[in-house]
């Protein structure tokens, strides 16, 4: 049986999944798409190509396998896309969240069942059918617990509004003993780099004490600067637009030392390693052409 355990980002990781390329599926239509960025690369015919994205993925399993990291994967479903684990579930404390996702992806959650089948059932929760809510969104870190959200009016208009303000309200219920703290999320259809389709498209805690951060991601001033303030300016590494279109806050941490980012990140690999971090760089930038990166694509089970 897995016994769960994640509390933060960073802590040194034991179990996870990581999503599968195979059998992608042909190219979507403009309909079909998910997000802006897919959509920008449909249109311009460089969508990314099956072949490309799996070679991503198994360099990215390489490197779980260099550091000793027990590695699921789901079981590969025909024609489908189940590349975004952190979309389907997520993990806080010992409790994996079978995450309210778009109706037709409710497949790729059975199709982990491999691990669902050793876990306590009692652990796995369902939430209510109108709490909206994806693992992107979702950011556990120690006695706080850090959630992307959207609650304007014109919620339902948004594809890629993906987690509501009930999603906020029943985390906190969940987990009275901490501090759960929303972010409104500037959400565009159709303008990819005016779009944080999760939080970790905008943030994302690495070590101990540091953050990467994209103001524009977020909607309200005053949120953007808790975060400046709860980690300090000093240990921030502030990214811009461009930036956040290529997804450089979408990196992984596989411990407090140890970061999976993707080698084309330089300006932000060379802070890391100035900051005494390991960066374990892999090829990723064909899947990221679909608005996800290292973070969307792994669920953590287990971290020490």
């Amino acid at each position: 049986m897995i016994k769960l355990n994640v509390v933060n980002e960073t802590s040194a990781l034991k179990e996870v999944i990581l999503g599968t390329a195979q059998s992608n599926g042909p190219v979507p239509t403009i309909d079909e798409a998910y997000d802006p960025k897919s959509i920008e690369h449909i249109k311009a015919g460089t969508y990314p190509k099956e072949e490309d994205m799996i070679k991503e993925m198994e360099a990215f399993a390489q490197v779980f396998a260099k550091y000793g990291v027990k590695v699921y994967r789901p079981e590969v479903l025909q024609d489908c896309n189940q590349i975004f684990a952190r979309d389907i579930a997520f993990v806080i404390e010992d409790k994996l969240f079978h995450a309210n996702i778009l109706p037709d992806r409710e497949q790729e959650f059975e199709a982990i069942h491999n691990v669902l089948d050793i876990i306590d059932s009692n652990k796995i929760i369902r939430p209510p059918e109108e709490v909206h809510i994806e693992g992107g969104d979702v950011m556990p870190w120690n006695d706080h617990i850090f959630i992307g959200t959207y609650t304007g009016p014109d919620y339902a208009s948004y594809i890629t509004a993906r987690t509501n303000i009930e999603a906020v309200e029943f985390i906190r219920d969940m987990f009275p003993h901490k501090t759960v703290k929303s972010f409104e999320l500037r959400k565009s259809n159709t303008d990819p780099k005016e779009n944080a389709l999760h939080l970790d498209c905008c943030f994302q805690p690495v070590g101990k004490d540091k953050a990467i951060l994209h103001k524009n991601g977020f909607l309200v001033e005053e949120e953007y600067q808790y975060l400046v303030d709860f980690f300090g300016p000093e240990n921030i590494f502030d990214i811009d637009k461009e930036e956040m279109y290529q997804m450089f806050s979408n990196v992984f941490s596989i411990s407090p030392e140890v970061v999976v980012s993707e080698k084309s990140f330089t300006r932000l690999n060379n802070w890391l390693r100035d900051h005494g971090f390991t960066v374990e760089e892999i090829p990723y930038a064909e899947i990221a052409k679909q608005e996800g990166l290292l973070r969307c694509s792994t669920m953590p089970l287990v971290r020490a």
